[in-house]
């Protein structure tokens, strides 16, 4: 539980972080911090269940792109928490630009607090 208490955190923390830095990322005005946690909630879920999918049913692509493909894949991940969430992307473009500075973010928040094994 603490872990994914964690994980939602880091998560809410990685989209506050984004949509603070870039234009393209952003939460529709009056959003509070109930509406960042549901956002956070929602990236973590679908980077958990739905991302995986994704990337087997573009399994080809991808081979064929040499993983660059796993970029469009992340696009469309930060659309659909869009679709679901206050937060909004300025097109295909912002969601695909918006996905690399989450991946690059929660790597380093996640090199910050360090391997699971070593919080115990």
């Amino acid at each position: 539980m603490r872990d994914f208490l964690l994980r939602l955190l880091l998560n809410t923390l990685a989209l506050w972080i984004v949509t603070q830095v870039y234009g393209g990322l952003f939460f529709a005005r009056g959003s509070g911090l109930g509406e960042y946690l549901v956002a956070g909630l929602i990236f973590g879920l679908a980077n958990a269940l739905l991302k995986p999918v994704l990337l087997l049913l573009t399994l080809p692509f991808n081979v064929l792109t040499l993983g660059l493909f796993t970029l469009v894949v992340n696009a469309v991940i930060v659309l659909v928490v869009a679709s679901l969430t206050p937060l909004e992307v300025r097109g295909f473009g912002g969601a695909l630009v918006g996905a690399i500075l989450l991946s690059v973010v929660s790597f380093g928040l996640n090199l910050l607090i360090g391997p699971s094994d070593q919080r115990k």
